[in-house]
């Protein structure tokens, strides 16, 4: 059975916060079996031009809970 996906991730490319972003994100959700969509802003003109340099942006079902950092401890409290 799939892993449902409650969590995206908007990141863009050269961006080290991003990268930080990512590894935190998918290392919670792993350990609570939640899916994660990590999707590119630079691959989307609509997404580009909205968050431009405003990543990373972290979204819990379809809400937004972070901008620039994710807090672990928030991120496992919206999933719980």
């Amino acid at each position: 059975m799939p892993t449902p996906t409650r969590v995206q991730l908007l990141t863009r490319h050269g961006c080290h916060l991003c990268v930080e972003a990512e590894i935190t994100v998918r290392r919670v959700c792993a350990d609570l079996g939640v899916g994660v969509s990590v999707v590119n802003i630079d691959d989307d003109e609509r997404l580009r031009d909205r968050y431009t340099d405003h990543v990373p942006v972290t979204f819990v079902d379809g809400e937004q809970l972070s901008l620039w950092f994710v807090d672990e401890a928030r991120l496992s409290a919206a999933l719980a």
